[in-house]
């Protein structure tokens, strides 16, 4: 078994708990799409948006991938963020499986402090595949 089928497997295993907190539902306001892709992803890389506005990721690839802030870079006031509902980076990069966000799911988190929130998917690290959200 090569890795996109282990991904995928872990990634439809765990559609549940990946799911947890997320809403797959589209279209309201105050709400911005960010595709995570096959290339490795974040699309846009980098959103601007206004305190209030949540962010919706989206897995359109045919691999499971995560959302997850890096602890140090995002502002001191702010609360952390991670699919799978982890609490901190490090609880987040000790069960990557737990985080990841299966093909066709969502996750979602709403900004409330200005400032700016620098984000990764772990698995895909290596690869570039990370994001920033600039609040207002």
């Amino acid at each position: 078994m090569n890795r996109r089928q282990v991904l995928r497997l872990c990634g439809a295993t765990l559609a549940v708990t990946a799911s947890a907190g997320c809403s797959a539902t589209g279209g309201s306001d105050g709400v911005k799409r960010v595709s995570m892709n096959d290339d490795f992803e974040f699309d846009p890389k980098r959103s601007t948006i206004n305190a209030g506005t949540t962010v919706r990721w989206t897995n359109d690839s045919d691999i499971g991938h995560t959302v997850t802030a890096y602890e140090g870079r995002i502002p001191s006031d702010a609360a952390y963020f991670a699919s799978g509902g982890f609490e901190s980076e490090r609880a987040a990069r000790n069960d990557v499986s737990g985080g990841l966000i299966a093909s066709g799911e969502t996750y979602e988190h709403t900004f409330q402090n200005a400032g700016t929130y620098e984000y990764v998917c772990i698995p895909h690290e290596s690869s570039g595949m990370t994001g920033t959200v600039v609040v207002k």
